[in-house]
């Protein structure tokens, strides 16, 4: 088993021009990591961005992947991240982003897609401003957040799903912060302790925030790069994992509920309980347990 930071993050390489980060480069990274291991095919599993990665790679190359398992992100063919009325990039990102966001709000991908303003904001406090977005989409963040809107007469489950995204914490007024509308534990959770946030509070602060962000600056020239492959079916066996709390999993209902239409061998989809969006932190055993049977019966 083989775990990589992706370029931009951790201890990989960074690069200074944003067109390094566009999906086709970071597959590519992926095929070099099978090759340099001399593996005819791999199994690839991607969680957050890394899922969308991970599709990609099991798409362009479905003669070096044995299987794939995306968690939190399901596939979204050229639109990379489904979302609802585009969950397979039936829209252009830059123009469906502004039409998602409604007149007088900006979605979060277009604010880190912009850098600066959300650069300012993380150095502020990096640790402060990670422990915030990390609580705020978890599964006991989202279920607290569920819960006060429930107590003021507000049902998420029956909104329209753009509704929900305007009024959810990653749909901001223009001129407004991300982390105003973060919320945060009163003390640190099993799945996150104060050791795991000084670890990635260091990685960042040594690696900076500019290679992350531009896989987001990117998703348009994805939807572009990607255009030749409209129409043709992801192939590898593939298996989806989402939580029932997660962000991700909640855009992208569509793109799961037709995921059988484009991947012709689609093995289901997994939803586990109460959690949010660090799935394999919040339900590891339940991760494992689905991660392994899944490459069990591949392997039969």
């Amino acid at each position: 088993m083989v775990a990589v930071d992706q370029r931009g993050y951790g201890r990989s390489s960074k690069y200074r021009v944003q067109k390094a980060y566009r999906i086709k480069e970071l597959v590519g990274d992926v095929l070099g990591v099978v090759d340099a291991y001399g593996a005819d095919k791999a199994f690839v599993i991607g969680h957050d961005w890394g899922a969308p990665v991970a599709w990609t790679f099991a798409w362009l190359y479905p003669q070096r992947c044995a299987g794939v398992v995306g968690i939190s992100v399901p596939f979204a063919g050229r639109g990379v991240i489904g979302l609802p009325g585009s969950p397979f990039g039936e829209h252009r990102p830059n123009d469906y982003h502004l039409e998602l966001a409604g007149e007088g709000r900006v979605w979060y991908q277009d604010y880190f897609s912009a850098q600066d303003g959300i650069i300012a904001e993380i150095e502020e406090d990096v640790r402060t401003w990670l422990l915030g977005l990390t609580y705020t989409v978890s599964g006991d963040g989202m279920i607290a957040a569920t819960k006060a809107a429930a107590d003021a007469g507000v049902d998420l489950a029956s909104m329209d799903p753009i509704d929900v995204i305007r009024a959810g914490p990653l749909c901001m007024a223009d001129g407004a912060r991300l982390k105003d509308a973060f919320v945060y534990p009163e003390t640190m959770p099993a799945w996150f302790t104060d050791a795991d946030l000084d670890f990635y509070t260091g990685e960042f602060e040594r690696s900076g925030f500019g290679g992350p962000l531009s896989f987001y600056h990117n998703i348009d020239n994805d939807w572009h790069d990607l255009a030749d492959q409209e129409g043709k079916p992801l192939s590898a066996p593939a298996l989806f994992i989402g939580g029932q709390y997660d962000v991700g999993t909640t855009w992208g209902a569509e793109a799961i509920a037709r995921a059988h239409e484009v991947m012709s061998d689609y093995r289901g989809t997994h939803m586990v309980a109460d959690v949010g969006h660090w799935i394999q932190q919040e339900a590891p055993d339940e991760t494992n347990r689905l991660l392994l049977e899944f490459l069990g019966g591949l392997r039969q």
